[in-house]
This record gives C-alpha cells, sequence and structure tokens, in this order.
C-alpha cells in the first residue's frame, strides 16, 4: 500500500477543506469506539478502539498534524489509549466541548478554518459547525449530519476516524509510505 487512500475518492470541495487541517479533533465515544461501555462485574469499565482508526491517527501525527480528543468520559482507558498513539491532548469529563476547543485552538494558534472535528452527537455540533472540516458518523441524529461536511462511510469505532484521516492526507498530498518512514 503505497497511497493514504484506501479505497474510495473525496470530492474537491472536500478536498479543499481538507487542504487547510493543521488540528484533528475527536469525540471517543460513538466515534473512536462504536458507543457501547462494557462494565464486568466489579464494576471497571472498559471500551474497544479501533487498531486502523489508531494508525491513521499516528500517521498524521507524524505527518505533522496535531490530534486532540475531548470527550464527556472520565474513563482512563481514553488516556491508555491516547498514551500508546502518541495523542499528547486529552480534554475530559467536558459536556459544553466548544469552550476546552476554542482554547486549544487559541493555544495552537491556529484559524477555525484550519481544524477538523469529528463527533457523534449533541455536544459536538458547535465544534463541527465552527471547524472547516465537520465531520461525523452515519448514525449520528441528523442534525449532525446536516451541519457535517462530510459523513463518514464507516461507523464509530469501526474506521470512521481512519476514513478521515485518510481524506486528509490525501487532500494534503501526504502518502502511506513516506509517513510511515517518518514515524518509523
Amino acid at each position: 500500500m503505497t497511497d493514504s487512500t484506501l479505497s474510495f475518492s473525496f470530492d474537491a470541495a472536500l478536498l479543499a477543506r481538507a487542504k487547510k487541517i493543521k488540528l484533528l479533533t475527536c469525540d471517543v465515544d460513538g466515534v473512536l469506539t462504536d458507543g457501547r461501555i462494557y462494565f464486568n462485574d466489579d464494576g471497571i469499565e472498559s471500551r474497544a478502539f479501533c487498531a486502523a482508526d489508531g494508525l491513521g491517527l499516528k500517521l498524521l501525527i507524524a505527518a505533522g498534524i496535531e490530534v486532540a480528543w475531548i470527550t464527556g468520559s472520565r474513563a482512563k482507558a481514553i488516556l491508555h489509549r491516547a498514551n500508546v498513539l502518541g495523542v499528547k491532548r486529552v480534554i475530559r469529563n467536558v459536556m459544553d466541548k466548544k469552550t476546552p476547543w476554542e482554547q486549544l485552538v487559541e493555544d495552537l494558534g491556529l484559524p477555525f478554518e484550519a481544524c477538523a472535528h469529528i463527533g457523534d452527537d449533541a455536544p459536538d455540533l458547535p465544534l463541527i459547525t465552527g471547524s472547516g472540516l465537520g465531520v461525523t458518523v452515519p448514525n449520528a441524529p441528523p442534525s449532525l449530519r446536516d451541519a457535517a461536511h462530510f459523513v463518514t462511510r464507516a461507523q464509530g469505532g469501526m474506521g470512521a476516524v481512519r476514513e478521515v484521516c485518510d481524506l486528509i492526507l490525501s487532500a494534503q498530498n501526504i502518502r502511506f509510505d513516506a509517513t510511515m518512514q517518518r514515524s518509523a
């Protein structure tokens, strides 16, 4: 595999938006996971993450794109997964995501059009509408699907984030093989 796009192409308007992206923020539950939360008999919480999404995020980071997660959850599993992937910015336990997102964008010195966000529910709507590239998943509420610039083909936790990563890498003409060499 030598190209960052896997099995489909993107339209010109979407590629133009993705070409400007310097920051991708992601919701976690329902985006990086399928939204299900597991509890064992001792009450310990866990989630399942998609390996393809993880590789996509590693490729973005290696290409110099900032990645951050903003979630309403406070689960420690999120921090563990972020650490494995090299995601340095994780904002947890927030229902009003707009305020910390705006602070992050300001701290990074980016214009909003250089930001992409993928989310799946109401707390993500201001980030989707405020970003240069707003993305959601197919099972998101109609208000999010209508507001988004792009609705992934894959469900959350099943490769949706990888689609966004591939879109950004493709739009910026960053090749898969070159990015992998930089991350090695």
